[in-house]
C-alpha cells in the first residue's frame, strides 16, 4: 500500500518530501470526512439524547483524527476538572499528550444549537487544565476555542467552526492539523490565529456586501465623487456601492464559468514518432479508468521530484494502453509512463540521449523509488539550468 511505502520512504529528514507526505494524507483524510458526513442525516434521525450523540457521531469522528477512544491514554472519558467549590466535574472527553490533557471536548445533544448554547462548563474546564484548545460540539457542528485573547481563558469566539453537513475543504485541511499526526502545539497559537482573524473577516466581508456600512460607503464615494458627501449624497453611494460589489461578484463567478466550460486545446503533435519522446497521447474516453494503483505510483514519482522541481509540474494523464506521467502537462516532456493494465506490470522510461522509450518490468511500487535518479536526470534534461552570468568588475 502507498501509505506503508511512503512512511518508509518519507522517514529521511528531506523537508520537501514530508509535505508530499502530508498532502497524501490530507487527500485521504478529506475522503474519509466526507464519508462519514454523508451518514450523519440517516444517523443524526435516529438519535436524540447527548449520550446517545456522544457514541453515534462524536466519538467515531474523534477516531477519524486518529485518536483511539477506548485507550483512556489518548481519550480520557472520566477527567476531572475541579472547578472553585465545584468538585468531581468531569469533562466528557479529554484528548491526552504525554499524560496531559491538550484538547477538551465538550458534548451537546445532536439536536442542540450551538449558537444558543453557552460553553460554561467548557470554559471552566479550560482555566484549570493545561489543555490548549476546547471544542463544543453537537455531533455535527465543531466549535474550537483557545486563549488568543487572555493567557488561561478560553476566548469568547471559536477560531475555527466545522459544520459537516456544509464541509467547506480548505476548513477541513485546517482541521487536519488537530489530528494525532498533525497537532503541533508550539504551532497552535500561530494555526488558531490566522483561523480567528480571518474567520471575523470574511464575516465583515458578507456583512458588508449584504448591507454596506456607512465607512465603507465613505471610502469607496471618496474614490469616485469629488463633491462634498451630503447626506443625500450618501444614500445615493449607499445604494450604488451596494450594486458594485454584487455585480463584482457575479462577473467574477461569470469569469470561472467561462473558463472552467472552455474545452481544452488539444496538446498533440502533429508528426508523433513511435516509441519516442513525441508520441501522444491516446484522447480520453469513457473507456480509461485510472486505477487506484496508478494514483499510488503517480503520487511516489511526484514525491520524489519534489526536490527537483516545483511539484504542481509534474501532471498525470491517463490514455487506454498507459498513464503517462508528465513535466508541465506536455505530453513531448513525458517524465515515464505507467503500464499497470496487464500481466507483467512496467514502467516506461526515456533514454536521455536517444530519446527512446524502455519498458521495465516491476513487481511493485517500492521499485519506482530505484528510478529516482533517472526521473530527476529527465527533468533537468527539460529544464537545464541556465549558465551563470559573469559579475562585471
Amino acid at each position: 500500500m502507498i501509505i506503508v511505502i511512503l512512511h518508509i520512504f518519507f522517514a529521511s529528514n528531506n523537508k520537501g518530501i514530508n509535505i508530499w507526505y502530508y498532502d497524501i494524507f490530507l487527500m485521504d483524510f478529506i475522503a474519509e470526512i466526507q464519508a462519514f458526513a454523508k451518514n450523519i442525516p440517516t444517523i443524526s434521525e435516529k438519535i436524540a439524547t447527548e449520550e446517545g450523540t456522544k457514541n453515534a457521531l462524536i466519538m467515531p469522528f474523534i477516531r477519524i483524527l486518529g485518536y483511539d477512544v477506548f485507550n483512556p491514554n489518548e481519550v480520557n472519558p472520566v477527567l476531572i476538572a475541579d472547578v472553585g467549590t465545584k468538585k468531581g466535574e468531569k469533562v466528557d472527553y479529554a484528548i491526552m499528550k504525554d499524560g496531559n490533557p491538550v484538547i477538551l471536548v465538550e458534548c451537546k445533544a445532536v439536536s442542540a444549537d450551538l449558537n444558543k448554547e453557552h460553553a460554561s462548563q467548557l470554559f471552566r474546564y479550560f482555566s484549570v487544565t493545561p489543555a490548549k484548545v476546547g471544542i463544543l460540539t453537537n455531533g455535527i457542528v465543531y466549535q474550537f476555542f483557545t486563549d488568543l485573547e487572555a493567557k488561561n481563558k478560553m476566548d469568547q469566539k471559536p477560531f475555527l467552526e466545522i459544520n459537516l453537513l456544509d464541509i467547506k475543504e480548505p476548513l477541513i485541511a485546517e482541521l487536519k492539523k488537530f489530528t494525532k499526526q498533525g497537532l503541533n502545539l508550539d504551532e497552535l497559537e500561530d494555526t488558531a490565529s490566522q483561523l480567528k482573524y480571518t474567520r471575523e473577516i470574511i464575516q465583515i466581508i458578507n456583512k458588508e456586501f449584504s448591507k454596506p456600512s456607512e465607512e465603507f460607503v465613505k471610502f469607496f464615494a471618496k474614490q469616485v465623487y469629488p463633491k462634498t458627501l451630503t447626506a443625500q449624497a450618501k444614500d445615493k453611494f449607499t445604494i450604488i456601492t451596494k450594486e458594485s460589489l454584487n455585480q463584482f461578484l457575479l462577473e467574477k463567478i461569470n469569469d470561472r464559468l467561462k473558463s472552467a466550460m472552455e474545452p481544452e486545446t488539444p496538446k498533440l503533435p502533429t508528426e508523433p514518432i513511435e516509441g519516442n519522446l513525441t508520441q501522444p497521447l491516446e484522447e480520453n474516453s469513457e473507456e480509461i479508468v485510472t486505477t487506484e494503483e496508478e494514483y499510488e505510483g503517480y503520487y511516489i514519482v511526484k514525491a520524489i521530484l519534489t526536490e527537483t522541481t516545483d511539484p504542481v509540474r509534474v501532471v498525470m494523464r491517463d490514455a487506454k494502453s498507459y498513464c503517462a506521467i508528465l513535466f508541465d502537462d506536455n505530453n513531448r516532456k513525458p517524465i515515464c509512463r505507467f503500464y499497470f493494465n496487464t500481466k507483467q506490470k512496467s514502467i516506461g522510461v526515456f533514454d536521455n540521449e536517444t530519446r527512446t522509450e524502455n519498458k521495465i518490468p516491476i513487481n511493485n511500487l517500492n521499485e519506482l523509488f530505484k528510478m529516482a535518479e533517472h526521473f530527476k536526470k529527465i527533468i533537468a534534461m527539460y529544464e537545464p539550468k541556465k549558465p551563470e552570468k559573469l559579475a562585471v568588475q
